[in-house]
């Protein structure tokens, strides 16, 4: 009774080992021939290969009975634990770019120093000696040479240095970059927290060492989790291939323990067994296949969007042109329309009735409302093209701002608004391009003299510090939360005013953009209908 149920104990042993090590093993090479370019598959392969390696020698040496060939096989448990820590590294380091170079300390230290390491694991300048053996002929006690300290330093080294890159990349990358980094950090941990506890704490502080065979077992998961980090957004069919080869061979496996079970008892359980991961694994495969659909429509999809982007991007630039060709030959005649409106309205063609000068004023109005909205046009599409061209000169802001209250206090006068002005000092210099800035608060001045039907309209300038503000306040319609979110946006104009008052919504977009690249700052606040605006242009000095 005794024998087979140490029999049946080994079995199981046997085949959980063995299950780590085939999906290892596979898990390797479908890593791998998903993207055989990518450094970081090349060496998840290697990790795979030496764990799988160490995970198969590992378990042979606690079955081998022989004591010398114990300790050749606990050299090679040692000598191969020393490629697998260093594969650690180094796919940590490299992980998740396809493509990247080693720094010079990896070759010319740490690669030949995990050479020589290993090359002393088969000496007895690490093991020395086998002085004590256990009852079935097995390893108790061994004598360490003096390179186990060099063992155990390198491979410390390797392990909790890789640890250390992978959450130094986790605290500095982007928040989409940092998932798969997560993913491989949760697998460390859950096979940390295995070795720890089964080969470790078990064994020095329960005397129970059973467990130290299973290290396929515990590495599997950081293996498992690393995996599916690498290839987690580039499965597309291969996925479903790798769950399906995963799953045949697990059922495989557990049907070859249901025929050779020793009783009636044991082959009702892992019949069972077998019937539970043959279900789930029918469920995993349903579940990968209509996930993989999803992501090929999706790629579909996404494709599609590119497409029609790049034609919206090339109908756009066709716009722009027309826009920018349509203007200009809009622009010369009606400046000659304007032109001879005023030639007219001024009596320079004889003296014309009342009638006629007042025919001849609304000739003018309408002519320059039209080269407002061609200007506006030809600005909009130079901003779209980037080629808005600046000359950056010294401009005395005040200046500026004092001589354009005094032209549109005639026009304001007619509405019966009262215009003042002030600064905060008699001159104040800025580097700006001056058309463009006087564009912009002559946008903003108009747009004042516009929307107020009573009451005053103040221009102010103000020196905060390195920088020049000016404001525009009235006493007009003001604007509501909604408005105002939107405001300097293209073409954006108030519902309620745009029968009322004509314009194009474009003055306030492109008097935003050339702030921007004046580096500077416009904004608006208001109230709430009814309650007026303030207008704020801040520039730099």
């Amino acid at each position: 009774m005794l024998a087979a149920a140490i029999f049946n104990i080994q079995n199981l042993d046997l085949l959980t080992v063995g299950i780590a090590v085939a999906g290892m093993s596979i898990l390797g090479v479908i890593v791998l021939f998903n993207n055989i370019r990518s450094i970081s598959n090349r060496i998840f392969f290697y990790l795979a290969l030496a764990a799988s390696t160490w995970s198969i020698i590992n378990y042979s040496f606690y079955q081998i009975s022989s004591p010398q060939l114990s300790f050749w096989f606990l050299r090679f448990v040692m000598f191969l634990a020393v490629w697998f820590a260093f594969a650690v590294f180094s796919l940590l380091y490299v992980f998740p770019r396809e493509d990247i170079k080693f720094p010079k300390y990896y070759w010319l230290l740490l690669f030949p120093l995990t050479i020589v390491t290993s090359i002393l694991t088969l000496t007895p300048l690490v093991l020395s000696e086998v002085v004590e053996f256990s009852l079935d002929g097995g390893i108790e006690k061994v004598t360490n040479g003096p390179g186990i300290i060099l063992f155990g330093l390198l491979v410390s080294f390797l392990n909790i240095g890789g640890i250390a890159l992978l959450v130094k990349k986790i605290l500095h990358s982007q928040s989409q970059e940092r998932k798969p980094l997560r993913i491989v950090l949760v697998g460390i941990i859950i096979t940390l927290f295995f070795i720890l506890t089964f080969n470790f704490i078990f064994p020095a502080f329960l005397d129970n060492p059973q467990y130290i065979p299973l290290g396929a077992v515990f590495i599997f998961p950081f293996i498992a989790f690393t995996a599916y980090a690498i290839y987690k957004h580039h499965l597309l069919n291969i996925k479903v291939i790798a769950t399906e080869t995963l799953t045949f061979l697990l059922t495989i496996v557990i049907f070859y323990e249901v025929l050779f079970a020793e009783n009636f008892t044991i082959r009702i359980f892992r019949s069972g067994v077998f019937l539970l991961v043959l279900s789930f694994g029918i469920l995993l495969i349903r579940s990968v296949r209509k996930e993989v659909e999803q992501r090929e429509k999706l790629q579909k999809l996404s494709e599609d969007l590119s497409a029609a982007n790049e034609k919206l991007t090339a109908l756009d630039k066709l716009k722009s042109e027309f826009l920018s060709f349509a203007s200009h030959q809009v622009k010369s005649p009606m400046a000659v329309v304007k032109g001879f409106a005023e030639l007219i309205a001024d009596g320079t063609y004889g003296q014309v009735s009342d009638e006629a000068k007042e025919k001849a004023k609304k000739i003018k109005e309408n002519a320059d409302r039209t080269l407002a909205l061609v200007n506006n046009l030809l600005d909009l599409g130079k901003i779209e093209e980037g080629k808005m061209e600046f000359t950056f000169t010294q401009v005395d802001i005040v200046k500026m701002a004092k001589d354009m209250v005094e032209e549109y206090k005639v026009i304001a006068s007619g509405k019966g608004l009262d215009m003042q002005f002030e600064s905060s000092s008699p001159s104040l210099t800025i580097r700006a391009d001056e058309q463009k800035i006087r564009q912009v608060l002559q946008n903003v001045i108009d747009n004042s003299i516009k929307y107020t039907q009573a009451g005053f309209i103040k221009i102010s300038v103000q020196e905060e510090g390195d920088y020049a503000t000016i404001a525009v306040t009235d006493s007009g319609r003001g604007m509501s939360q909604e408005l105002l979110k939107k405001l300097f946006g293209r073409f954006v104009r108030d519902e309620k005013t745009k029968a009322e008052i004509q314009g194009t919504g474009l003055g306030l977009y492109i008097a935003k953009q050339i702030v921007d690249a004046h580096h500077g700052k416009i904004y608006v606040e208001s109230d709430g209908e009814g309650k007026g605006s303030r207008f704020y242009i801040r520039l730099a000095k």
